[in-house]
């Protein structure tokens, strides 16, 4: 599995981060456009296959982290996945966003195994043109699956019989997670 990176100084040199939903957007959107670009941005902490990227964006008060982890299939090169989870300042549940390339077969939506386990489908929430996403509030459930587990398997579609299973390590998620701001 490779992992290209791209810095969060390269986010703010193009003015995206204006509260934490673009931030989270903006990572996962420039981690995918961006792959050449070298990481400059915070990095906080490494915890296995996750790092924890801490930036604060434009009006917020203070920091915002999130736990990120960029991958690419290697059968399928032009299939990139990004990863985000983060803990939102509001307080509600905590969020898993996901950032697809754009030419996913948007109907299918993304789906889950964790361990060969199926845990669901979510739809993408906006395409843009460097990927597409989707998002979902993590329950105490989807959170301890996450933390006990080897890998989680996102499934994306580039046409109805088409689905590419792209393995993401788990590695390191559960002291990532428990340090989250």
């Amino acid at each position: 599995m490779k992992r290209p990176s791209c810095g969060l100084e390269a986010m703010r040199r193009h003015g995206i981060l204006a509260s934490i939903a673009a931030f989270t957007l903006a990572a996962g959107i420039l981690l995918v456009a961006c792959p050449s670009v070298r990481a400059e941005g915070v990095v906080k902490a490494t915890n296995g296959d996750w790092e924890t990227r801490c930036d604060t964006p434009t009006g917020s008060r203070g920091e915002q982290c999130a736990l990120v982890q960029n991958v690419v299939a290697e059968d399928r090169p032009n299939i990139t996945l990004v990863v985000i989870v983060l803990k939102p300042v509001d307080k509600k549940k905590p969020l898993m966003r996901v950032v697809a390339p754009p030419f996913v077969f948007l109907p299918t939506g993304l789906g889950l195994k964790i361990d060969q386990v199926d845990v669901g489908h979510v739809p993408f929430a906006h395409c843009f043109g460097s990927g597409c996403f989707s998002e979902v509030e993590m329950d105490d459930k989807l959170i301890n699956q996450l933390k006990t587990g080897t890998t989680a398997t996102f499934i994306v579609f580039q046409s109805p019989d088409d689905g590419v299973g792209i393995p993401v390590s788990l590695n390191g998620f559960a002291k990532a997670y428990d340090t989250l701001p």
